[in-house]
């Protein structure tokens, strides 16, 4: 068993008279212990996996022509900031290295070099960027600390998937 969930309400844990921070925790928060295997048996669950990878698609195809241009990708990629934070802190990436990482981005997901990625190739790159995170956590655990309504993250989404199945696999008691 990989997973816990364990709701947080943030508000109760701060101090009334600091307000600032209390507004940074005014959300539900959940906490998932994931590994490789995590990771692993969500990608490949292909029918789960399928359709997450969909409404994915879907999501990032804002004017619904079926295909992902640079902007919508690069759209995607900014709101994870992967690039311009660290570890949380925002750092300075000047403009024309971030045109670069992202343009790298795009090409790594075209794969037949249309200038537009389809939903294959979004799966596709997805499933391999997910198997390479799954092997880098291979049985070592991660604590992670999700916004329960955030239906964007994949390794919630494999959290999600795994904690489904344990329930789903669980004896019953009559």
């Amino acid at each position: 068993m990989h997973i816990y969930r364990i709701a947080l309400e943030g508000s109760e844990f701060i101090d009334d008279k600091v307000k600032e921070e209390r507004i940074l925790f005014d959300w539900e928060m959940g906490v998932v212990i994931i590994d490789g295997s995590t990771v692993r048996n969500f990608v490949t669950d292909e029918e789960h996996f399928s359709k997450c990878m969909d409404e994915s698609f879907t999501s990032l195809d804002l004017n619904d022509d079926g295909v992902l241009c640079r902007s919508e990708l690069r759209k995607a990629f900014e709101s994870l900031r992967l690039i311009e934070a660290h570890f949380g802190v925002d750092i300075s990436t000047p403009p024309e290295k971030l045109n670069e990482l992202y343009d790298s981005i795009f090409d790594k997901f075209d794969l037949d070099h249309s200038n537009t990625v389809d939903r294959q190739e979004f799966k596709s790159e997805m499933k391999k960027i997910l198997l390479a995170i799954a092997d880098g956590l291979g049985s070592c655990p991660i604590q992670m600390a999700l916004e329960d309504d955030d239906q964007s993250n994949f390794l919630k989404k494999a959290a999600d998937h795994e904690a489904a199945n344990l329930v789903a696999n669980q004896p019953s008691c009559s």
